[in-house]
């Protein structure tokens, strides 16, 4: 579901300008995600707050970071206020948890059934998020399943909640 007022538990996804934008929409494509506008997810906090993850930790910032920025809000459909507050709880505990380009190469080598050992672990570690891992592990710790097409914990790029719940 889309929308144009941004509220607590909602995605945030927008884009990313220059090589660090183009890097991840590079590792987006490699992941069958195409070539799009979205490189970057937050999640929205209460008191006009946001949680995202940055190369230098996931950090608590004020909404109006992305003031002048195109972003699109997006939340699953029938989202209740008590799982709306409990994605917001659960995204308080991530502060801090350090940002790892290396989750893209990493899901790109699953996409491409490369026998690595401990991939899987590695994916869904919570030790280390990009950004859509890490909005995707606050709904899930919330008991909020976003995706029901069997894939491995941590397989998430922005692209994906951008096709799961914006279209």
């Amino acid at each position: 579901m889309k929308h144009t007022h941004p509220l607590p538990g909602d995605i945030g996804l927008t884009r990313i300008s220059g090589v660090t934008g183009r890097l991840i929409r590079f590792g987006q494509w490699i992941n069958g995600d195409g070539f799009a506008d979205y490189e970057h997810a937050f999640l929205v906090l209460p008191d006009d707050r946001l949680l995202e993850a940055e190369p230098g930790g996931a950090r608590i910032v004020a909404l109006d970071t992305y003031d002048g920025a195109e972003v699109r809000y997006v939340c699953p459909e029938r989202l209740t206020e008590r799982q709306r507050a409990a994605v917001c709880a659960a995204a308080t505990r991530y502060t801090g948890v350090p940002y790892s380009f290396l989750d893209y190469l990493a899901i790109a080598a699953h996409r491409f059934h490369l026998p690595l050992p401990g991939l899987r672990r590695y994916v869904a570690s919570t030790r280390h998020m990009i950004c859509s891992q890490l909005v995707d592990q606050c709904y899930e710790d919330a008991g909020v399943h976003l995706f029901a097409d069997g894939r491995w914990p941590g397989y998430v790029t922005p692209m994906a909640l951008y096709k799961l719940l914006a279209r």
